[in-house]
C-alpha cells in the first residue's frame, strides 16, 4: 500500500500536473468511494474549481481549492492517480479545461474521497502522531521510552509516528540491525539513535527513488517506483541476506508479515 514516500511522490506529481487547472467535468464509476457529501454535491462542488495548493499529511492527500474547500483523498491500500488520457478502469475521473484527465485508480475500492470545508477535524488526522521528519532524536527517544510494545508494531502505530508502513518498517529495522520482536523499552541509547537515523535515511531514499511498486502503486505517468529494487528484506523470505548470506526469515507481528535476518538483527 502507499506509504509516506509513495504519497509524497504522488503529491509532488500533482503539484507539477494539476495546479491551477480548472475541473470541467467529473465521472464517478464507483460511488462507494465518495464518502462525503452526496454524489451530486460532490460533483457540483468541484466543477469549476482548480487546485491552489496540495498537502500531504502522513498517507493522506489534501487538495485545497479555496480557503474553505478541500478535496481529501485517502489512498488506503491500492489507490493511486494516473494523469493524461481518460482511463477505462478509473474509478473516478476528473477532466480539466485543457482536455487532460486525472484518473483515480483503485482496484480494491478501499480508498476514500471527501469534499469538505476543512480537513483538520477529521478523526484520522486527529489521531496521528508526528511524522518522522517532524521529530528530532530526543523526541523520538521519549516516544519509545517505557513502551513495552514490540518495536516493529510500534513503528506501524500511526498515533506514535505517522507515515511508516509495513514495507519501510522492515527495511528500517534491518538497516538498524534490530530484531523486530524486541520491545521498544529494551533498546539502548545507541540503538535508538541508529534506528532514528535509519528511519530518516530510508524514507528519504524511498522518496528519491519514487517509492516502491510492490503492489499497484504507480506515479502519475504510470511508471513504477525505483525503490523496490533497493529493498533489503521486504518480501525476501527464504532468500539469502545481502549482508551475511544466511536465510531471511518471515514471521507475523501484529497481524503483519515481517521479514528479517535473525543473524544481522539482534
Amino acid at each position: 500500500m502507499p506509504e509516506l514516500p509513495e504519497v509524497e511522490n504522488i503529491k509532488r506529481g500533482l503539484e507539477r500536473k494539476i495546479l491551477n487547472k480548472t475541473i470541467v467535468d467529473i465521472k464517478i464509476n464507483k460511488k462507494k468511494l465518495i464518502k462525503e457529501p452526496s454524489l451530486e454535491n460532490f460533483k457540483k462542488g468541484l466543477i469549476g474549481e482548480a487546485a491552489k495548493k496540495i498537502y500531504r499529511r502522513a498517507k493522506l492527500l489534501i487538495i485545497q481549492l479555496k480557503k474553505d474547500k478541500f478535496l481529501i483523498v485517502h489512498l488506503r491500500i491500492s489507490g493511486w492517480f494516473l494523469y493524461g488520457n481518460q482511463e477505462e478502469k478509473a474509478r473516478v475521473i476528473f477532466k480539466f479545461s485543457d482536455g487532460t484527465f486525472l484518473n483515480y485508480m483503485d482496484q480494491r475500492l478501499l480508498g476514500e474521497l471527501r469534499l469538505r470545508k476543512d480537513y483538520q477535524n477529521l478523526a484520522f488526522l486527529k489521531n496521528l502522531g508526528p511524522e518522522p521528519f517532524e521529530i528530532n532524536l530526543e523526541e523520538f527517544k521519549k516516544v519509545l521510552k517505557n513502551k513495552k510494545t514490540k518495536i516493529k508494531p510500534l513503528l506501524l502505530d500511526q498515533s506514535v509516528v505517522s507515515g511508516i508502513g509495513n514495507i519501510y518498517a522492515q527495511e528500517i529495522l534491518f538497516l538498524a540491525g534490530i530484531d523486530p520482536q524486541r520491545p521498544a523499552s529494551g533498546l539502548g541509547k545507541d540503538e535508538i539513535k541508529l534506528l532514528y537515523e535509519k528511519m530518516i535515511s530510508v524514507l528519504r531514499e524511498a522518496i528519491k527513488y519514487k517509492g516502491s511498486s510492490v503492489d499497484s502503486y504507480r506515479d502519475l505517468e504510470g511508471n513504477k517506483g525505483g525503490m523496490e529494487e533497493r529493498l533489503k528484506v521486504y518480501s525476501r523470505e527464504g532468500k539469502p541476506c545481502f549482508v551475511c548470506k544466511k536465510t531471511i526469515k518471515r514471521i507475523v507481528l501484529g497481524g503483519r508479515g515481517t521479514c528479517f535476518c535473525p543473524y544481522c538483527q539482534r
